[in-house]
């Protein structure tokens, strides 16, 4: 039985897809909501341990960095998946799936800093 190609699998195909579009979604998100926002302090960190000092503030490349992240993950989710597909289909499946859940655990966390702006 001949291996199939790694573009020729859908349910692949379909989580690279949503991958993408999620990447692309949270940096539009992201970068919709820096528009909108006025000044120049942004909080980046949240520290529970800290009391009353919890939120961090910081510069707007500090929610830039989202934004990298973002993209990254997409690309080496993508590079990982495609090279683990050799190996094994559940394995590239496993990284799309995972690679899907970062993103949208950044889209979350990226809004509720840019919320409590």
């Amino acid at each position: 039985m001949a291996k199939s190609s790694f573009f020729r699998d859908h349910i692949l195909l379909l989580l690279l897809s949503i991958n993408g579009f999620l990447a692309l979604g949270g940096v539009i998100f992201v970068l919709a909501r820096l528009g909108s926002a006025h000044g120049s302090g942004y909080i980046v960190q949240y520290r529970s341990s800290l009391g009353v000092d919890a939120f961090e503030q910081g510069t707007v490349s500090g929610i830039l960095i989202f934004l990298a992240f973002m993209v990254l993950v997409f690309t080496v989710g993508a590079f990982l998946s495609l090279r683990a597909y050799k190996l094994s289909r559940n394995i590239a499946l496993i990284v799309q799936s995972m690679t899907a859940l970062l993103l949208v655990l950044s889209i979350i966390v990226s809004g509720a800093l840019l919320l409590l702006h």
